[in-house]
């Protein structure tokens, strides 16, 4: 009698669904504009709080490594408890953890209090992506994806606006004691309105397949950041690769002998994800490129102040969403193909022009149109991955996405951090440059792959 009602109730659409929408949008972008947000006091933080470059990297990188490594497990467990407990749940765990973090007074306080929002960020973000899904059908379902995708796309970028703003005003902390007032009113909200969809009930999560592949990413990120000290060739570098590459194989083979996986790697072999999980990560592989060289570029090479440095993001975050907006109009007519090349070309293109002048006001141009690029990208990751999966499915596909978002996150800072090393801790802007370009270079190779990876239009 129960599961009839349910299934009945969930075939309706719901009254408040564009309202509920708002409200999940925007405890996403409270996920989104933590990893940004940040970026703009990172120099505050390492004259604070004494940060190393590799602690200043890991506080990026904590943070985006707990969410994607256990992202996967959020998705699994939205699937069983159903996607409200979870998001509630999340989203109690990641404004306690913001208060946390606003108070750290050591590095290690730091980066456990990130460690912490990233666990509760794992269990929101999926379940939240899979309401989302499940409250829309059709049509509504894909203009409701589109709105989800230009808030993560341009919450990324305004981040950084309202970085500076706040540590400009009452201080870095307040990055962190931003997301408490507002946590506590999206939870009430959703408490109150969301409606309760039962899941699977009874089943196990793989914790240890979430822990192996979360492993075999510190791994890889620890390895990354260590080429900016020990070199990219070091046999200290390629121990730790080689550690992430056996992890993720011994994953893949836990996945096939697991009772219960963590996830159906076969999902992966289907044209549509594996091109949104592909273009997801290197639309933010690309992003936070941006974000992070931008802010060191504008407040250690330029010496700007964070409010200064965050105005001059408004072009990026403007940029953004314009991509995203136009790129969600177009993308039923056009189908995913043309539109996931042209944003990787946009996003190269501005990159470029940001390597090859690396003056102020052509790294604000640089950056404007290679938000626009990536921005564009966003739409059409969420679209071809999630657009046509089955109900059943969408806790783990929305995890899968956002997983592969975060590790983008990671693996980009790790990467352009140990880069421009040089200029991070020194006074030449040489490290920038050879960033930005390096950005660039793997957007072109990227659009080559988006090429002959990501499926034609559709004919009707």
């Amino acid at each position: 009698m129960t599961d009839t009602t349910t299934l009945e109730a969930s075939t309706a659409p719901h009254p408040l669904r564009w309202r509920l929408l708002g409200f999940l949008g925007a405890a996403q972008l409270m996920l989104i504009l933590d990893v940004t947000v940040v970026a703009i006091a990172l120099p505050h933080m390492e004259s604070d709080l004494g940060l190393s470059r590799a602690a200043l990297t890991w506080t990026v990188s904590a943070y985006t490594l707990a969410f994607g490594g256990l992202m996967l497990l959020g998705g699994r467990i939205a699937d069983l408890l159903g996607s409200k407990r979870v998001v509630l749940a999340g989203l109690a765990v990641f404004t306690v953890a913001s208060l946390v973090t606003g108070l750290a007074t050591s590095t290690e306080m730091l980066v456990g209090g990130r460690i912490a929002q990233g666990v509760g960020a794992a269990m929101l973000s999926p379940a939240a992506l899979s309401m989302v899904v499940t409250l829309f059908d059709g049509a509504e379902r894909n203009k409701a994806l589109g709105v989800w995708s230009a808030l993560g796309g341009g919450g990324a970028a305004l981040g950084l606006l309202v970085g500076g703003l706040l540590t400009a005003g009452p201080g870095w902390p307040w990055v962190f004691f931003v997301n408490v007032p507002i946590g506590i009113v999206i939870f009430v909200v959703l408490a109150a309105l969301a409606p309760k969809r039962s899941g699977a009930g009874s089943g196990r999560v793989d914790v240890f397949g979430a822990l192996l592949v979360t492993a075999s990413s510190a791994a890889l990120i620890y390895g990354l950041i260590n080429a900016g000290e020990a070199g990219w060739l070091s046999a200290n570098t390629g121990w730790f690769v080689l550690a992430a590459v056996v992890g993720y194989a011994v994953f893949a083979l836990w996945q096939r002998k697991a009772s219960v996986p963590l996830m159906d790697l076969k999902i992966l072999t289907r044209r549509p994800v594996a091109t949104g999980t592909f273009l997801i990560l290197m639309a933010t592989v690309l992003m936070i490129a941006v974000f992070f060289l931008g802010t060191f570029y504008f407040q250690h090479a330029r010496g700007y102040g964070a409010l200064h440095t965050g105005l001059l993001f408004l072009p990026v975050a403007l940029g953004t969403m314009l991509g995203a907006n136009l790129t969600g109009r177009i993308l039923a007519k056009a189908g995913t193909r043309t539109p996931a090349v042209m944003g990787l070309v946009v996003a190269a293109a501005g990159l470029g022009i940001a390597a090859l002048w690396t003056n102020p006001v052509a790294v604000t141009i640089g950056v404007a149109v290679a938000g626009a690029g990536t921005g564009a990208l966003y739409v059409v990751a969420s679209a071809t991955a999630l657009g046509q999966v089955a109900p059943h499915e969408a806790g783990i596909a929305s995890g899968l996405v956002s997983t592969f978002h975060e590790f983008g996150a990671s693996i980009g800072v790790a990467v352009v951090s140990s880069v421009a090393a040089v200029s991070l801790v020194g006074d030449t802007i040489t490290g920038f440059a050879d960033g930005f370009a390096v950005a660039a270079i793997a957007a072109v190779a990227a659009a080559l792959v988006a090429v002959f990876l990501t499926p034609g239009r559709q004919k009707a």
